[in-house]
Parts: C-alpha cells; sequence; structure tokens
C-alpha cells in the first residue's frame, strides 16, 4: 500500500518523542490515536478508490480527523513542558 498522507508523524513531527511517550502512559491519548490512524486510513482510502464513499461520508470523515487532530494537539501542547521524557545520551 502507498504512504497514507496525514499521519501524525508527519503532523507533528516536533512531537514524535512526546507522542510516544503520551501513547504509553495515556489511555485516552492513546484511543485518539487510535481513533485518528482509524479515520485518516478510511479517508485515505476512499481519496484512493479503493474504498469510495459519497460526498457527505467523506466529509463527516474529514470534519472528524480535524477534530482529533484538534484535541491531540492541545494534548500535546499542554503536556509538552511538563513531559519527564527519556534522555537520549
Amino acid at each position: 500500500m502507498s504512504h497514507t498522507p496525514h499521519e501524525l508523524a508527519a503532523e507533528f513531527p516536533q512531537f514524535t518523542a512526546l507522542m510516544r511517550h503520551l501513547r504509553e502512559t495515556d489511555g485516552h491519548f492513546a484511543r485518539l490515536c487510535e481513533s485518528y490512524h482509524a479515520v485518516n486510513g478510511e479517508i485515505h482510502r476512499a481519496e484512493t478508490d479503493i474504498a469510495p464513499v459519497g460526498d457527505f461520508r467523506m466529509e463527516d470523515m474529514r470534519k472528524e480527523r480535524m477534530r482529533l487532530k484538534d484535541e491531540i494537539y492541545g494534548m500535546l501542547v499542554r503536556a509538552e513542558p511538563e513531559a519527564e521524557l527519556p534522555t537520549t545520551h
């Protein structure tokens, strides 16, 4: 399968380590990421005509992806200053 656009690591490259940390330590954050990944995959399959959907469904999926992305970003920004990430020295 081709590269799926809008993956979280590509959307927020500055937060890659923090996302990994939060997925391991925050169940809500992990569920948000799973939901984002699922809807993003659905959108990609629809856009590439693997699993086409109607216009209204596509719009709903894009709105859901945006909502999830906004919530994930908000959690990342709030967690960044207090994150105790492992050092790689």
